[in-house]
């Protein structure tokens, strides 16, 4: 059976923004798909966050597929890293999510995710399938960082004309780009 978990980002919640449509729109085809509850969400840990996503997928198949947004991005991107070699999921959508250190104050346990650079070479060996979607006008996440994760992970890169941060609070509670994208993946 194939399994939509989405991941949240910084100070988000799992019923916020598109989640609960994309969810609605899954179930419509028969997708089990569930919007994670991560913990702490104004103060994240990646430990805690990379325990989330491990309990909730329990055994990684190409079944599975995984949706971020903000820091939801480089929790999955850590997640995949912690993979043994062998395992691989299906796919992953990463949507206006940071590749690189934010340099703002009020974001140091999100660079927490960061510091490190992502081992891109495990990364994909771990996901059969990428896509990342970014607002061309995000001020919370730069395009840059989109552009340098679409080039490592070697996939496709949709840009959303005046999308910000592709949040609710941009006013987006739909986002059909994640729709398409994802029943790509699960064909």
């Amino acid at each position: 059976m194939k399994k939509v978990f989405m991941i949240h980002g910084f100070e988000g919640e799992p019923n916020g923004g598109w989640r609960p449509w994309l969810m609605g729109e899954l179930a419509k085809k028969d997708i089990y798909a569930c919007a994670l509850p991560m913990p702490t969400p104004d103060k994240p840990e990646k430990n805690e966050w990379i325990k989330v996503v491990s309990d909730s997928v329990r055994v990684p198949t190409e079944e599975i597929f995984l949706i971020g947004h903000s820091l939801g991005v480089p929790t999955i991107l850590r997640y995949l890293e912690t993979l043994p070699e062998e395992t691989k999921i299906g796919g992953a959508i990463l949507i206006a999510g940071p590749a690189f250190v934010i340099n703002k104050s009020g974001y140091e346990k999100v660079n927490v995710f960061l510091k490190e650079p992502f081992d891109f070479g495990h990364i994909k060996n771990a996901c059969k399938k990428f896509a990342i979607i970014h607002g061309d006008n995000d001020t919370a996440v730069l395009f840059s960082d989109a552009e340098y994760l679409a080039k490592n992970l070697s996939c496709s890169l949709i840009s959303i004309k005046n999308g910000k941060h592709l949040a609710g609070h941009d006013g987006f509670y739909e986002l059909p780009e994640a729709l398409e994208e994802i029943l790509k993946m699960v064909k």
